[in-house]
């Protein structure tokens, strides 16, 4: 089973682009994030074309994440993060899908920090580490998937240097980070690739794509039984250079259908 992040940056605006590549990569399931689109504006039909059913949570303009599934219905089970009653924000969609249930998130951002923006993301992060929590105790094979705006050691950065006040960076975020993880979540790319320096944005500014100026912001976690049936896992980095492209590339996870013993990886350089 293959398993895909995609932070889209615009889904109608991007269609084509989204629509090649599930055509070319063909994941069985789909994450999606930044949909900066109203309920009534997916496309459903196109990417039902496609193979596809979906489910999303939509936002005029801004945020939106969806769930694609080339392998039966999504089977939705949450709409919006708990905790926060008042929180309007489409970041959060979770569904049973493919005999796993799948958590798509779309992290704050947070800057600038420190500031407003920078307290909604560190409560959001209180929010997820609560849910996440429940979501184990569940002993239910689980995968949160999506864009969460963390960078959590120096190797995900191309210059980690100057980025320490950023809200992608700072000290606050990246311990949120950790402490989600040591929940028992397994961080599917970090874990297959230790000491690798793998990015899966780079911005559209200073030719950031041109120079390798990228971070490693998507990521995908795995409850501990699908941890060990981990087989491979990486970016498409290629979409990433294409014309119109987003300024994210998808992030992806094969799972096997038995479990693995894998032994225990070198840990990265600490941050």
């Amino acid at each position: 089973m293959k398993i895909a992040t995609f932070n889209i940056n615009g889904i109608n605006g991007r269609l084509p682009r989204l629509l090649d590549w599930l055509a070319a990569s063909e994941p069985d399931i789909v994450c999606l994030q930044e949909l900066k689109a109203p309920d009534e504006r997916f496309p459903a039909a196109a990417i039902e074309a496609a193979g596809y059913e979906a489910i999303w949570h939509g936002q005029k303009s801004w945020n939106g994440v969806a769930i694609l599934s080339r392998i039966g219905t999504p089977v939705e089970t949450r709409r919006g993060l708990p905790g926060d009653g008042a929180d309007t924000q489409s970041r959060y969609l979770e569904a049973a899908v493919g005999g796993i249930l799948v958590a798509g998130l779309y992290l704050p951002n947070g800057n600038p920090a420190p500031g407003p923006k920078f307290d909604y993301k560190l409560a959001w992060f209180e929010r997820l580490h609560a849910h996440a929590a429940d979501l184990l105790a569940s002993q239910l094979p689980v995968v949160i998937a999506g864009d969460f705006n963390v960078m959590p050691t120096d190797l995900d950065v191309y210059k980690p240097e100057r980025w320490q006040d950023d809200a992608l960076f700072r000290s606050e975020v990246r311990e949120a980070f950790a402490k989600l993880v040591a929940q028992g979540w397994t961080d599917a790319i970090r874990t297959l690739h230790p000491g690798e320096r793998i990015y899966t944005f780079w911005d559209y500014w200073r030719n950031a794509w041109g120079r390798n100026a990228g971070l490693r912001i998507d990521h995908l976690l795995l409850s501990p039984d699908l941890a060990a049936r981990l087989d491979s896992a990486g970016v498409d980095r290629e979409v990433r250079g294409q014309e119109k492209a987003s300024d994210h590339a998808p992030a992806w996870v094969v799972l096997g259908d038995k479990k693995r013993r894998r032994s225990a990886p070198q840990r990265p350089p600490s941050s």
